[in-house]
């Protein structure tokens, strides 16, 4: 069982590495803020904003108000990490994509922890098709484009 959670963690994390390079293909005009230039635009999404993923996160997992602040936290801190690591170009990419990762397993450790046990079973099994779509997709940004599967 832990092997296997570590096993969905590691695998998350190398998706959400997939993220930015997956958005910076993505052209202008599907970005949301378009009063940014492109380079800030695709610069800046490495997947959903903080605020939308937290919507998510409460619609699918029914977080409390108490819950949904921590998270949203938790998402706003993964978020400022990442805009630097993007900005940071004294690192080589494979160091980058470590950080990226380590980063993502942070987060996605602190999210789980703030859940009770059938918002981690959820969790779970989000994380488990996050990763499989992954697969079957590149490891892209699956929380960007995957339809739910249910």
């Amino acid at each position: 069982m832990i092997k296997q959670f570590l096993l969905v963690l590691v695998a998350a994390g190398a998706i959400s590495i997939a993220a930015p390079f997956a958005a910076a293909q993505d052209s202008p005009s599907q970005n949301q803020n378009n009063d940014q230039q492109p380079s800030q635009q695709q610069g800046h999404r490495h997947g959903m904003d903080p605020a939308q993923r937290t919507q998510e996160l409460t619609q699918k997992l029914k977080l409390t108000t108490d819950q949904q602040a921590k998270v949203k936290d938790a998402l706003v801190s993964e978020h400022s990490q990442m805009e630097s690591l993007h900005q940071d170009s004294s690192l080589s990419q494979d160091d980058r994509r470590a950080k990226m990762m380590d980063i993502r397993k942070t987060t996605d450790t602190q999210i789980r922890g703030l859940l009770d046990s059938n918002q981690q079973k959820k969790w779970d099994e989000m994380q488990a098709q996050r990763a499989q779509w992954g697969q079957h997709h590149g490891q892209g940004a699956p929380d960007q484009q995957a339809p739910p599967q249910q």
